[in-house]
């Protein structure tokens, strides 16, 4: 699998960017991006500012020669510290990868401190010359925050500014109508796309095709009158949609006994077979050995007719819901004689009812909290309504209540009791992304608030050894697959942190990027020597890390696919089309591959294939790319569409669909669109027909050439962002929408507060992205599973 990241970029580009490292040998050239004028031409005050640019040079000196300031011959020990009798120690050749990530962000602070030194002394500089000068003149401390020039393809690309993160709907809407959005094949999609509000998708779509009203259909496209006639058919919950129950908060005595709901012995083994193979290794929260003890006590006080203590009731039923729903209809109708439908409703209902005997709304016992983590875990997957997100914010609450945000070692627990609180807690971790991406706004669990430890990458029934071991093993254990999810959601929720933060100028893309590229790195050095891809498991496993791995750089790069004034350069973009192709690829390889089979049923906490979205209007706006074949493959199998259409057919039909039926969702949700989307709408340029008409009558002998067109034309491709975690941060204001009416406006100018991209330090980013293997090519490497 060839790794993504940034090309190389051309020295003539960054001209500004100069000092000891440089090539040139001549002084530095001026630029006007990096001069604060006083607003006359021939001012002898202007002043330059520039980048604080460093190397990390490797110092290959003995500590000692150092301080005495004296020439080493670098031999260890070295003649100086021979000749003295003095200790010679040298610096360690290299740092890891956690001390480079936490060197490069105390460089990237002292960078940023010195420039805004810089900054204060050269615009008082500029104040003084300026003092007699007209007010309009005058440049506030904003404007003057210009580090260095920008590549000409960059200039303007700012963040879409579709999308915002609080939402707001009329007082009249109907609570009784479903928030799970539209259905369109695998994919479903709603107002809060990636935790964010982003209500105007069908008029971007309507935008970006607004000659789609003129265009001729295929008989199988859906009209917008049709999708407002048959709005069960997509605004339906699919197939693995659960929801909690409306009483389950508020459930008093009614009557229901646990013999309601427990199955047989054998049947109860069974379902907690399938819990241990198909639940246990994906979704750790129990301790196996000891959990098979508290299951024996179980039916050994049902089988003398004494009940079983509320918790222990919660926890057994869970585990055997949870063992149901990982079950396919032909398996449970074979093995049970019932309906998997029938079986999730009794499990659910006998769990349900085991946690309000618990009192798990305030509860002091792991034991209950486990269980109700663990009947949220297949509730929380792909489907989810609000409904999900107030019980995780319950859940979460009551574990900080309890101290599980604080690591066992501090209280003196034992290793098991230490390990089931840290899978709990990370279990919850993952929900509180998970239902925040669904149903937003944001992020529950903030890093600095809790010092839980990752568990320990060992086996369950070490832990119960005299001496237990103290640190993770570097083998594959059965603890290995639910850990690589734990620690890769830890890094998406830094992402959530840095995001708005990249927005506020507060830190640079550079940095941003470089730590999910040192993240990645560190990650698959751990990781990839103990996964064979022989063991089914563990091939799931890769396959996790894929899509784990490559939607972090989905989560920040695709907002400036969405730039409103420029076309996003290529070597940007094949970064995006890089990682979400295999995103998706190793997703689907999840839903199809025989081996991965009995763990599928949980991909869709993994992802919810917004990204096809991308790779939709990516492959439409450029049919003739050479990797249209490979992306439409993907496509098929999400949108589900009739094989037999053209692929302008396909597209055009996907395309309008979405526009249709998020349409008629929003209205029917009575979603209120902020101000300032409606102005920003129409500054989106559109495709225009003739375009289509260009690319599609090309030969194919002239199809690289066709896609390198469309790439560098920044008319002809359709500005509109995907659908992965957009992380906008611009103001909400009530308003209403119209639709119909949007005329095409000249973009705004761009800003140096919008404009992120120049704020790359592109030779950290050669160093950190190979420039050899990112050529801004847009060809794709095979996928591998």
């Amino acid at each position: 699998m060839q790794h993504f990241g940034l090309p190389d970029v051309k020295t003539p580009q960054f001209t500004g960017f100069t000092g000891n490292e440089g090539n040139s040998s001549g002084p530095p050239k001026k630029n006007a991006s990096t001069e604060i004028s006083n607003g006359s031409a021939g001012t002898a005050a202007n002043a330059t500012v520039s980048r604080i640019r460093r190397r990390n040079r490797m110092i290959t000196s003995c500590l000692e020669c150092r301080r005495r300031k004296l020439k080493c011959d670098k031999s260890h020990p070295c003649a100086n510290c021979t000749k003295f009798s003095r200790d010679c120690v040298f610096l360690a050749p290299a740092l890891d990868s956690a001390s480079q990530l936490k060197l490069t962000e105390i460089k990237e602070k002292m960078g940023s401190l010195e420039r805004v030194l810089e900054q204060d002394v050269a615009m008082k500089g500029a104040q003084k010359n300026t003092a007699k000068a007209a007010p309009s003149t005058e440049r506030t401390h904003g404007e003057e925050a210009d580090f260095g020039p920008e590549p000409e393809d960059e200039k303007g690309l700012e963040p879409s500014p579709l999308t915002v993160i609080d939402a707001m709907y009329d007082d009249d809407a109907d609570d009784d109508f479903m928030d799970l959005g539209i259905q369109l094949g695998k994919l479903r999609l709603t107002d809060r796309i990636g935790g964010y509000f982003r209500p105007m998708i069908s008029d971007e779509i309507n935008e970006a095709l607004i000659d789609i009203k003129d265009d001729s259909k295929s008989p199988n496209e859906t009209s917008g009158v049709q999708a407002r006639q048959n709005l069960q058919s997509f605004l339906a919950p699919g197939p693995t949609y659960i929801a909690p129950t409306s009483s389950f908060f508020f459930v008093g005595n009614q009557g229901t006994s646990l013999i309601d709901f427990l199955p047989s012995k054998l049947a109860a083994d069974r379902l907690l077979s399938q819990y241990w193979y198909a639940v246990y290794p994906i979704a750790r929260i129990v301790h196996r050995p000891s959990f098979e003890r508290r299951y024996e006590t179980f039916w050994n006080e049902v089988q003398m007719g004494v009940e079983p203590l509320g918790s222990l009731q919660a926890v057994i039923f869970a585990a055997m819901f949870s063992g149901v729903v990982s079950m396919s209809e032909e398996i449970i109708t074979r093995d049970f004689g019932a309906s998997k439908k029938a079986l999730v409703e009794n499990f659910q209902r006998g769990t349900e009812t085991a946690l309000a005997r618990a009192n798990f709304l305030r509860t002091t016992k792991i034991e209950t909290l486990q269980a109700l983590v663990m009947y949220m875990i297949p509730l929380c997957r792909d489907q989810m309504s609000r409904a999900h997100s107030a019980l995780c914010g319950a859940a979460i609450r009551l574990a900080e209540c309890m101290g599980l945000h604080r690591d066992g070692t501090n209280y003196g627990l034992g290793p098991v009791e230490i390990h089931v609180r840290r899978l709990i807690w990370y279990q919850l971790c993952f929900l509180d992304i998970r239902t925040c991406e669904a149903q937003g706004p944001r992020p529950c669990i903030r890093a600095k608030d809790f010092d839980t430890k990752f568990p320990l990458n060992v086996d369950d029934i070490e832990l119960e050894l005299r001496r237990p071991p103290k640190k993770s093993a570097e083998r594959w254990t059965d603890m290995t697959c639910s850990l690589i999810r734990m620690e890769c959601n830890e890094m998406h929720r830094q992402i959530w942190v840095d995001r708005p933060r990249l927005e506020k100028k507060q830190m640079s893309l550079t940095t941003v990027l470089g730590k999910i590229e040192s993240f990645r790195k560190s990650f698959e050095e751990r990781y990839l020597p103990l996964i064979d891809t022989n063991v089914p498991i563990q091939q799931c496993a890769r396959l996790y890390m894929i899509v784990l791995l490559s939607r972090m750089i989905i989560a920040v790069l695709h907002r400036y696919h969405n730039s409103v004034a420029v076309t996003i350069p290529d070597r940007l973009r094949q970064i995006i089309l890089t990682s979400g192709t295999e995103q998706v690829e190793a997703a689907m390889a999840i839903e199809t591959l025989p081996s991965c089979r009995p763990w599928s049923w949980y991909a869709g906490a993994l992802q919810q294939y917004t990204t096809a979205f991308l790779l939709l209007v990516e492959v439409f706006a450029f049919p003739m790319r050479k990797e249209a074949d490979r992306i439409w493959r993907v496509l098929d199998y999400v949108f589900e569409v009739p094989p037999d259409l053209s692929r302008e057919q396909k597209g055009r039909m996907i395309l309008t669909a979405i526009r249709d039926r998020s349409g008629t969702y929003r209205e029917a949700r009575k979603i209120r669109i902020p101000t300032t989307m409606l102005e920003r709408l129409g500054q989106q340029p559109s495709i225009k027909a003739g375009f289509y008409e260009k690319e599609r009558s090309q030969t194919p002998s002239s199809s690289a050439a066709a896609a390198d067109h469309a790439s560098s034309s920044p008319g002809s491709i359709i500005h509109m962002g995907p659908l992965t975690s957009p992380p906008a941060q611009t103001p909400s204001a009530d308003g209403s929408s119209d639709t119909n009416e949007y005329t095409e406006q000249a973009p705004p100018q761009p800003s140096m507060s919008d404009d992120l991209m120049a704020d790359i330090d592109w030779n950290e980013w050669d160093k950190l992205f190979p420039p050899n293997v990112n050529t801004g090519e847009l060809n794709l490497a095979p996928f591998r599973h």
